[in-house]
């Protein structure tokens, strides 16, 4: 399988140049809104039309939730920079309609798509809080599917929004949603290859080897780049 991810838009347009469809899979990183180089009627109409080509290519598009986006869609929870009160009812009432259509991960194989990314510790932290300490998640096993219904269920939802300290927050580790470079990249996830947006780099960025590693994918503030890569299906 053919993916192509497009990480952290921020209002911007280029998603549009990007190899739509020379590709079985797109996936959103998140981060749709948020700017301080296009206004409020730039940003709504742009994440308007990626829920209009999420709805009309439902099955090979997946729309996943940045820090970014949280503040918005669970208003007035999990604020962060750039949140702009003026457009706040417009983005909020939008996400609200569409809530259906995002999520926090995207699993193929062991492959992993969020938009910070999950470090072990987090990710053992969250299943001790949750009562399930014991439980191991390989990548023949459902992790994606695992953090979605977290986020589904408003018990532990807001583990996913945790903010560590390197980020500003009073968690011992950043979730998938918030986590940090440091964090990410020095706690990987055994068996999995994750990527992510969040953390801004110039290239694309590998951390970890054939057994984990995480790829850094949020360029959009200087070039017009996507990731792409092949999945054995």
């Amino acid at each position: 399988m053919n993916i192509l991810s497009i990480s952290d838009i921020h209002g911007r347009h280029m998603w549009r140049d990007a190899p739509l469809n020379e590709v079985d899979h797109v996936v959103f990183t998140g981060d749709y809104v948020d700017s301080y180089v296009y206004d409020d009627d730039e940003i709504v109409s742009n994440l308007e039309a990626i829920i209009r080509y999420k709805k009309k290519h439902s099955d090979r598009v997946t729309l996943l939730i940045g820090n970014h986006d949280a503040q918005y869609i669970h208003y007035p929870l999990y604020p962060c920079s750039g949140f702009s009160y003026s457009v706040q009812p417009r983005l909020t009432r939008l996400f609200d309609e569409n809530r259906s259509l995002f999520q926090i991960a995207y699993q193929q194989g062991p492959v992993l798509f969020t938009h910070a990314g999950v470090s072990a510790r987090w990710l053992a932290r969250l299943l001790s809080k949750t009562g399930q300490a014991d439980l191991l998640f390989t990548p023949a096993d459902d992790l994606a599917g695992f953090l979605n219904d977290v986020y589904r269920n408003k018990g532990t939802r807001n583990y996913l929004f945790s903010v560590g300290p390197a980020r500003g927050g009073h968690a011992p580790f950043g979730g998938p949603v918030w986590a940090d470079r440091s964090e990410t990249s020095v706690d990987l996830l055994a068996g999995f290859h994750q990527v992510v947006g969040h953390t801004p780099v110039l290239n694309f960025e590998t951390v970890g080897d054939v057994n984990a590693s995480i790829t850094y994918t949020d360029v959009l503030g200087t070039k017009t780049d996507f990731f792409r890569l092949t999945i054995p299906v």
